[in-house]
């Protein structure tokens, strides 16, 4: 096991060289002059050429390149533009909260998706089984930014269907203030379901789909054969061995609500990372943009490596060496 942990960190290396050029790339993609941001609006030329050169914009691509990775790679992403902290600085105070909003939306989306796909695994092919397909078909296809803005339409803003007869504690529990976490768990709720929806209809599809692979296995009719109670043959049998590709879904999602997070920070006012890369991208800040995206991208990373671990865990019949 320790020898394949370390193969694939050695594997990673130039995932993340591949990324750090994409993500360093984003300077010269995003249109806009970092030093005319910094020097301000009415600045003259002679004043923007000497932050050019001070700031080393004007050396050769490589240059910047090998000056970012070396930096990078001593955790120092640089200054922001727009406050001159330090970039680290300014997603460490950010990061857990986007973080936060990840784990939490994906175990509401693990728990919803494994229940349905279960469900209708079991009764393939029955009322339940299309009902339930149909609700994550429209899971799969509504964005996040609509549910969001429909969600605060109706209980941020009390503006409910079903009237006004709503009570006290559920409006308490739903309620959204604009603040970032701050002091309740409740300003989490809507994000968090915003987020979880589209994952929890992938994770139902997939589980649905490994589990009816499962089922029709040889040791799974023996089980049922010698009287082994049903419950048992598919939560101990069938759902451990069907649940190897659910687990590569839920690492992907994980990295997918990492970075989008930016649409459902932005529509509910939260400040993470997701909103900070928003701000920055509006106010040309370059180095918040490639600060963001390469953390965000180096934890998706790590999130897959832990994903191929856990296949271990899973089945032990797996050769990882």
């Amino acid at each position: 096991m320790t020898k394949y942990i370390i193969r694939r960190l050695l594997q990673t290396i130039p995932v993340l060289i591949g990324v750090s050029i994409l993500v360093f790339s984003l300077m010269f993609l995003i249109p806009g002059d970092p030093a005319r941001v910094m020097a301000g609006e009415g600045a003259s030329e002679q004043t923007i050429e000497n932050l050019r050169e001070k700031l080393g914009l004007n050396d050769p691509a490589y240059v910047q390149y090998g000056r970012f990775i070396t930096s990078a790679v001593k955790g120092d992403l640089g200054n922001s533009v727009r406050t001159g902290r330090p970039v680290m600085d300014e997603i460490s105070a950010r990061f857990w909260i986007t973080v936060e909003l990840a784990i939490y939306s994906t175990i509401v989306a693990v728990f919803i998706g494994l229940i349905a796909g279960i469900i209708s695994a079991v009764r393939h092919y029955t009322l339940t089984d299309i009902f339930i397909m149909i609700i994550a078909l429209f899971g799969l296809s509504m964005p996040n930014f609509w549910l969001g803005l429909v969600l605060i339409q109706w209980f941020a803003l009390g503006n409910l269907p079903f009237g006004t007869d709503m009570p006290e504690w559920l409006f308490n529990i739903v309620q959204m203030r604009p603040s970032g976490w701050g002091e309740s768990w409740r300003q989490m709720v809507l994000p968090v379901i915003t987020l979880g929806t589209g994952g929890a209809a992938i994770i139902a599809r997939m589980t649905r789909s490994s589990m009816l692979e499962v089922i029709g296995q040889d040791y799974i009719r023996t089980a049922r054969a010698k009287g082994v109670s049903e419950r048992i043959v598919i939560y101990r049998h069938a759902l451990k061995n069907a649940l190897i590709p659910v687990v590569t879904v839920i690492g992907l999602e994980f990295g997918g609500f990492l970075g989008g997070a930016v649409l459902t920070e932005t529509i509910f006012a939260i400040n993470g990372m997701g909103r900070l890369t928003i701000d920055a991208i509006r106010q040309r800040d370059f180095p918040i943009v490639q600060g963001t995206v390469l953390v965000i991208s180096v934890i998706f990373v790590l999130v897959n490596l832990l994903v191929d671990v856990s296949y271990k865990l899973l089945n032990k019949r797996i050769d990882l060496n």
